[in-house]
This record gives structure tokens, C-alpha cells and sequence, in this order.
């Protein structure tokens, strides 16, 4: 029985351990994709499916989200589009929409949100910036209607006491100290 038991703990911890790497890479997808000149462009784009993506000069903040997670052989668009195709009524009707965009609904913060709390993914919102691990995906509220995402790394604030967070708010996909700037309204932790 004990055998068993050290077997399982094992294993445990090389599923752990995978999952934190993971988690340590999508941080560093996402500090990579800040070396990439990207102008803020929330233009509607027809792209290719799957692996679509705008081109690789524009983007949003959701597109920081989408290529971090790419980096990882992870594509949200594919993801999103099959969950969202499968079950439209469980995602946000904000758009008026009455079917899905293989190019467009991936790169809405609402349907992201959506889609990581149908894979489990959702975590507490806290004020405690220990809470937010890197590799983590922060959702805001910056005022009435308007939703932005980030992708929180493995850099520290100057004072040491919070992670840095890599998203495009309209400079271009960036490094900001901004964890608590705005209302957070989700707060993720997926890994495929």
C-alpha cells in the first residue's frame, strides 16, 4: 500500500511540475512578444482557420493572449470557435451576433473569459498581488463597457511586491507594472 501511495505522489508531482512549467512558459511566450513592434488596431480582420492570426504588426489585447498561448501549440481561435459552436447560448450575446466568427470571436475579452471558465480555469479575484502567479490571465473593467486582458509574467514591480503584466492597452504589447491599475473582473490559470 505504501508503494502505491509514493507511486501516486510521484506521479503527482511530474504533473505538477509539468503544469508549473506550463505556467512559466506562457510567461515567457508572453515577455518574448513584447520584443514585436505591434500598433493597436482593433480592425476586423479575415484570417486564415485554424492558426489565423492579424498580421503580425497590428493587434489588440486579446492577440496578446491569442500569440503568447500559440507559442505554446495552444490556438484559441480553434478552441473558442469549436466551444463556441457547440454551445453559442453560454457565450456573451453583446455583438448581437446570432452565429459565431471564426475570425473575430476569439479576440473578444467577454467570449476569452467565457471559454476559460468553461475549462475550469477561473481562480479568485483577490487584492493580494501573491495571488497572481505568472502565467496567470487578468481581465479588467477599465469603465463601463470596456474589457481588457493581460498575461501576468515572471518579472517583478520595481518595489518587488507585484508581477509585472504583458498586454496591449494601446502602445503596442508591453511590460507595465498594472496588476491593480484597473477593477479586475476575472482572473485565469489555463494550461491545455
Amino acid at each position: 500500500m505504501k508503494k502505491l501511495f509514493f507511486i501516486f505522489l510521484f506521479v503527482c508531482n511530474i504533473c505538477i511540475s509539468q503544469s508549473n512549467v506550463q505556467v512559466l512558459n506562457l510567461s515567457k511566450a508572453a515577455l518574448e512578444l513584447t520584443n514585436q513592434k505591434v500598433i493597436y488596431d482593433p480592425s476586423y480582420f479575415s484570417i486564415d482557420y485554424p492558426n489565423g492570426d492579424v498580421p503580425r504588426d497590428k493587434g489588440v489585447c486579446t492577440d496578446v493572449v491569442i500569440r503568447a498561448y500559440r507559442k505554446l501549440g495552444i490556438d484559441l481561435q480553434k478552441e473558442v470557435h469549436e466551444d463556441m459552436r457547440a454551445n453559442f447560448n453560454i457565450y456573451p450575446k453583446i455583438w448581437g451576433l446570432k452565429t459565431t466568427d471564426k475570425n473575430i470571436d476569439h479576440r473578444r475579452v467577454p467570449n476569452l473569459m467565457t471559454y476559460f471558465k468553461r475549462q475550469g480555469a477561473e481562480k479568485p479575484i483577490t487584492q493580494n498581488a501573491n495571488d497572481y502567479f505568472p502565467g496567470d490571465v487578468v481581465c479588467w473593467n477599465l469603465r463601463g463597457a470596456i474589457t481588457h486582458i493581460g498575461i501576468v509574467v515572471n518579472k517583478k514591480s520595481k518595489d518587488g511586491k507585484r508581477n509585472l503584466i504583458v498586454h496591449n492597452i494601446g502602445a503596442g504589447q508591453v511590460l507595465e507594472d498594472c496588476l491593480f491599475d484597473f477593477k479586475i473582473i476575472g482572473h485565469y490559470r489555463f494550461i491545455d
